[in-house]
C-alpha cells in the first residue's frame, strides 16, 4: 500500500500530461520521476539517457536479451 503524499497543483498537471504520452497512471509517472531523479542524484555525472540506455541495458539482461559489455576487452 503506498503513502499519500502532498505535491503542487504544477507537478500533479504536468504528471497527467506526461502520464498521457508514456501511458502511466499519474502516480506511475511521478514514481518514475522520483526514480530517475534518485538515480541521477547518486551519479550526477550522467545525463539522462545515460541513465535510460544503463536501465533499459540492465532489463534486457534480466530479460535474457543480449550480453553483458565487460570494460577493457576488445581494446
Amino acid at each position: 500500500m503506498g503513502t499519500a503524499i502532498k505535491i503542487s497543483k504544477e507537478i500533479v498537471d504536468e504528471a497527467k500530461i506526461s502520464a498521457k504520452i508514456s501511458r502511466r497512471s499519474m502516480a506511475g509517472q511521478v514514481e518514475y520521476w522520483a526514480f530517475i531523479g534518485k538515480i541521477a542524484e547518486d551519479n550526477p555525472d550522467l545525463s539522462f539517457l545515460a541513465i535510460k540506455d544503463i536501465l533499459l541495458g540492465r532489463q534486457q539482461l534480466k530479460e535474457g536479451i543480449g550480453t553483458p559489455y565487460i570494460f577493457g576487452e576488445g581494446d
